[in-house]
């Protein structure tokens, strides 16, 4: 019952896709921070090479940077296979990787449709499938491998922008989760999902001009999210004290889906 035993993920192989800026950073920071060996996964080799090498050296971790572009079965492939080639199995698998478009609907075009799509929900779910045998490889009944897929409240509630393809891709990804629980927990792997209201993004930051007060005046808690909000849900998932969680999709949006509908002055 001991906090750093309930808690713990020292030792666990962990790979986050898109890690190399905002949520996916701040997951792998996280993870990092306690002992974890942590893979991050991005399109720019600069960056998220970049971003490795810092988490390494602030946390004393090992945080390994790949150069991936997820977004086609071929990189899909490409990215399970220098995983493969540098681990005999993998404890935690962190579906983060997404992308988002905005247009008002006259003006919305096939590839915003596709390209969100392709990178939030097919992307993942082919992922998942290409690591399964290595997250089945120390998976068992008292410690389940784990898998956190990265949805938003967007999935949940009427989103505040025009992304159209976002809303539905992240609401596919949330029944999703609920389909590949209850497949893989035979397999000794847990799958949830987080749903994350507004954190500080690059992604975010455009939409408001990186200008975040009147989002966090909206908000319930009179903030937005913290990389300790987000890396201790993923955390609490990934531990012991997550392991009897199984098909869960947890906001972490400061009450904004509780309080939907809701006048909060």
């Amino acid at each position: 019952m001991l906090i750093n035993n309930l808690f713990s993920v020292e030792g666990k192989v962990v790979l986050v896709t898109g890690g190399s800026r905002g949520i996916g950073e701040m997951i792998a920071a996280g993870f990092c921070a306690n002992g974890a060996k942590v893979y991050i996964s991005a399109r720019s080799k600069d960056i998220v090479k970049k971003t490795a090498k810092r988490l390494t050296k602030l946390y004393d971790s090992q945080c390994i940077g790949i150069e991936s572009d997820i977004s086609s079965i071929e990189g899909v492939k490409k990215l399970g296979n220098e995983i493969k080639n540098s681990e005999d199995h993998l404890d935690i698998l962190i579906n983060n990787a997404g992308a988002a478009w905005a247009a008002p609907i006259e003006d919305f075009p096939e590839i915003g449709w596709d390209k969100v799509m392709d990178l939030c929900v097919k992307s993942m779910f082919f992922l998942t499938q290409n690591l399964l045998p290595l997250l089945c490889k120390s998976a068992n009944k008292e410690d389940p491998s784990r898998i956190i897929n990265i949805g938003s409240i967007d999935g949940i509630n009427n989103p505040e922008f025009k992304n159209f393809s976002y809303s539905a891709a992240k609401s596919a990804v949330h029944h999703m989760t609920r389909v590949l629980a209850a497949e893989l927990v035979k397999k000794h792997i847990n799958v949830n999902a987080i749903a994350p209201g507004p954190f500080p993004s690059k992604m975010l930051g455009s939409a408001v001009e990186f200008n975040y007060t009147e989002l966090e005046q909206k908000n319930p808690r009179g903030r937005i999210g913290t990389p300790e909000d987000i890396a201790g849900l993923a955390i609490f998932l990934s531990s012991r004290a997550g392991a009897y969680t199984i098909g869960e999709v947890i906001t972490c949006d400061g009450g904004l889906v509780a309080s939907a509908g809701h006048d909060l002055s």
